[in-house]
């Protein structure tokens, strides 16, 4: 039976949501909203979070090519219990302080502090010069929307979320994996954005590994109880 589009959809938008709200980039989003025009900061990390949904979805979507599709539907079921109870772990850990924000804004802190350093000691003539020598990105994108789009694209490199949705994108209609996590990311960026630092402060991150380890657990007893790209009987 083909992958359905509503099962790939469902699973992709509600797993993305969880895992972004308060994810490392969430609270890298609000911070840079706070210290940089919001539209540029909202296009850099928007490019860069769809970016990055589309390329794990194409690898998903490669690996039933190179092995058995029964294969990698006994693969994303043990990524699914595996996250579930790596999550659940890193939950119960928590004390409830916002830890991620803290060293978030603090690595961010930093780099802000130190640019800011940098460009105290630039005179004039070297200005010129380094406009003249800028790379060829910078020509044409603005050096925020670049920051935003390398901090989101980075951060987001080799995190769970992203090895779920390749696992995800094997298994369900990759159009329905993409399609669900761009509309989560969207809805999860837009909001770090608007809200800031406040909204951020504000996310229980234990509630939400709770939240998402159950979730993937979820997912994986419904793999179990349903064969390779079948609808599971939730979404029937």
């Amino acid at each position: 039976m083909a992958p359905s589009l509503l099962g790939g959809f469902t699973k992709s938008l509600a797993m993305t949501v969880l895992s972004e709200v308060g994810d490392k980039t969430f609270f890298a989003a609000a911070i840079l909203a706070m210290r940089h025009p919001r539209k540029l900061v909202l296009a850099g990390c928007l490019t860069a979070l769809i970016v990055m949904t589309a390329l794990s979805a194409s690898l998903g979507w490669v690996a039933p090519n190179l092995i058995s599709r029964k294969w990698t539907h006994h693969v994303t079921t043990l990524l699914f219990f595996v996250f579930g109870i790596w999550s659940l772990w890193e939950g119960f850990k928590e004390d409830g302080d916002s830890e991620e924000l803290a060293e978030v804004e603090a690595e961010l802190d930093a780099v802000f502090k130190s640019n800011k350093g940098e460009s105290k000691t630039k005179t004039k003539a070297n200005d010129d010069t380094k406009k003249q020598q800028r790379p060829f990105l910078m020509q044409f994108f603005s050096p925020i929307f670049i920051k935003a789009f390398s901090i989101t694209f980075f951060g987001e490199w080799g995190d769970k979320s992203q090895i779920a949705t390749i696992g995800l994108a094997a298994d369900e209609n990759p159009f329905g994996v993409v399609l669900g996590g761009i509309i989560a990311q969207a809805l999860c960026t837009t909001a770090a954005v608007l809200g800031g630092k406040s909204l951020a402060s504000q996310i229980s991150e234990k509630m939400v590994e709770l939240s998402s380890g159950v979730l993937f657990l979820l997912f994986g007893i419904m793999s179990l109880l349903s064969g390779p790209g079948e609808l599971p009987i939730l979404f029937q």
